[in-house]
């Protein structure tokens, strides 16, 4: 699978519709009235086939904005709205539980930082890629080994170890059985947080190839949650930066790395420059 000979993949001009976004979303713990605000004022947008990055110190906010655009965690105030395949638009504050478990099923993916709280960890490989597809009603059960088998080499796994369970796996081969079992249903939408943290840089960079050639074929859109600029910079279309709870700054990823207008920004790419 080869990527793009530099820059980043540009994105269609026929994708280029709103899947999702969100206006004056704010997260608040603790009692009303304290200043304790997790996510502050986030309007965003998300266009069909667009990856985005959100990047930031840990804290600033980044897992919480993940969070709340996927139905995990409940906005105090503001609204995130989605498209479906139907076209319609979902205010996901106003979907019941059942509706974003389906959604989770089947539209969306999820790829968790530690690829343990995304599998299952004592059924086969070959089980994690087909139980998506179970959820949908697949029940011939070669159809849904052929897909896994199919999956297991679009994320460069051995299809020799489909009946292994995932504790046999190293965590790379962890975190791609995870973008496996979350492709196999073909989502519109996936929202992935650190996935290549705390592996080795040569898995990384492995990781990182596969992901980004995998999202360019499928079309799909995607968000990246990551501390680490040179993933935003491989990967996504635009890039929004975050701190404190708030976005202090977004617009397409050369020009946020290669031009920082705000302090904030500069600060973190000077950092990620020095050796």
């Amino acid at each position: 699978m080869r990527s793009p000979a530099h820059g980043h993949p540009e994105v269609p001009a026929s994708l280029m519709q709103p899947l999702l976004r969100t206006q004056g979303l704010g997260l608040r713990y603790g009692a009303a009235g304290r200043s304790d605000w997790a996510l502050r004022d986030v309007d965003l947008e998300l266009r069909a086939g667009e990856v985005l990055a959100v990047v930031g110190e840990s804290g600033s906010g980044k897992s919480t904005l993940l969070g709340c655009l996927a139905g995990r965690l409940q906005p105090t105030c503001g609204s995130v709205h989605y498209r479906d395949a139907q076209g319609q638009w979902l205010d996901l504050r106003q979907l019941s539980a059942r509706q974003l478990r389906l959604l989770g099923r089947t539209e969306w993916g999820y790829v968790h930082q530690h690829a343990a709280d995304g599998l299952r960890m004592d059924v086969s490989a070959g089980a994690n890629v087909g139980e998506r597809l179970m959820d949908q009603g697949v029940r011939h059960y070669g159809r849904l080994r052929s897909e896994a088998l199919h999956w297991m080499e679009q994320v460069e796994l051995d299809i020799t170890r489909i009946d292994d369970t995932p504790r046999a796996y190293s965590g790379g081969m962890r975190q791609r059985l995870q973008i496996a079992r979350n492709l196999v249903t073909q989502p519109r939408l996936v929202l992935m947080d650190e996935p290549t943290s705390g592996l080795d840089l040569s898995v990384q960079a492995r990781l990182l190839d596969l992901i980004r050639g995998l999202v360019d074929q499928l079309g799909v859109a995607a968000v990246i949650v990551t501390h680490d600029l040179g993933v935003a910079r491989l990967l996504a279309h635009r890039t929004l930066v975050m701190r404190q709870g708030c976005v202090v700054e977004q617009g397409l990823t050369d020009r946020v790395f290669d031009d920082p207008r705000q302090p904030y920004t500069q600060l973190l790419v000077a950092s990620a420059l020095t050796p």
